[in-house]
């Protein structure tokens, strides 16, 4: 196996399931409702919605620093802000949570282990380093989620 496809199984094992530490972020996803979504149990925590636009936008501006782009993160872009808390609305942020996880998968799928050791354009860090912190970024989050989770439903 190469070091590309181990990564990208991680990174999937994280989002979908099989993972060795626990729930995947989607299984923590699962059932979670509109109105838990967007409910603050811990007055200076983020939302479990603000958090999943949260992984979004990092997934983001990964694939597209992946494709080459120096993408500098705005506070808007780091933390979106959620606009609508409607059922439609939370779909929507599930729905392209998993689309650009998916996006990602592909772009990760075509690089080469020696791109690996590449630096991430703008910034002083590999792109091997980017991916594992991506990873480990995603599952923090995905914990945080998992502890409201419990706050709400308890």
């Amino acid at each position: 196996m190469s070091e590309i496809d181990r990564i990208a199984d991680q990174l999937r094992r994280a989002y979908e399931g099989e993972a060795w530490h626990g729930p995947s972020l989607r299984e923590i996803l699962a059932g979670i409702t509109v109105e838990q979504a967007a409910r603050r149990p811990l007055p200076q925590a983020h939302t479990i919605w603000e958090l999943v636009l949260h992984i979004a936008a990092w997934e983001s501006i990964v694939r597209r620093r992946l494709g080459g782009e120096a993408v500098e993160a705005t506070p808007e872009q780091d933390w979106p802000p959620v606009r609508d808390t409607g059922d439609a609305a939370w779909k929507t942020a599930l729905d392209d949570l998993d689309r650009g996880h998916h996006q990602l998968r592909q772009a990760i799928a075509a690089l080469s282990d020696d791109q690996l050791r590449q630096k991430v354009a703008g910034q002083n860090y590999s792109i091997y380093g980017m991916l594992h912190g991506l990873i480990q970024h995603d599952l923090y989050h995905a914990g945080q989620i998992a502890l409201l989770k419990k706050a709400l439903i308890s």
